[in-house]
């Protein structure tokens, strides 16, 4: 299996990094992933909706420059379909088993994902409804990929 995930603004802290390096690493035993940041847009003071619009229109595009017409694209939203990670897995394993093994998430910024990305979307998935911030969902679907791949091998995970 391919893995990318492409998020949007770049990690600064160094206990987020130190997250995401480790769950890099217990991956690439199960997967090859890729990480890519693309730069967050600045808002305005006051800005309005159509602002917002405008901002994640531009990161969209620099998400949708990542992206190859054959990868199979996955966006985290609020209202995407919630998983067990009993399900979840079950659904990696669909993916693999119906060629679909260069799969892209991509998490959107504060504002959310651009309508040009939803429209590229193959799958929406969801975390839930309450609202994370963008560096702790990377951390949480790293640790999830993670999770998957244990699961799909029987293998132990700590608890």
């Amino acid at each position: 299996m391919k893995l990318m995930m492409i998020t949007v603004g770049k990690l600064k802290e160094k206990y987020w990094l130190d997250a995401v390096k480790e769950y890099q690493k217990r991956i690439s035993k199960y997967a090859k992933i890729e990480l890519i940041e693309v730069a967050d847009e600045k808002e305005p003071n006051n800005a309005g909706e159509k602002d917002l619009e405008q901002i994640k229109d531009k990161e969209a595009e620099r998400i949708l420059s990542k992206i190859k017409e054959t990868q199979h694209v996955v966006t985290l939203e609020i209202n995407g379909k919630e998983y067990t990670s009993e399900k979840l897995a079950q659904e990696y394993q669909r993916w693999m088993n119906i060629g679909k093994s260069d799969v892209v998430f991509v998490i959107g910024g504060s504002n959310g994902i651009g309508d040009a990305v939803k429209k590229r979307s193959n799958q929406e998935i969801s975390f839930g409804s309450l609202t994370y911030p963008h560096q702790m969902m990377k951390v949480m679907l790293l640790e999830q990929l993670f999770r998957v791949n244990k699961i799909l091998r029987n293998e132990a995970y700590h608890k």
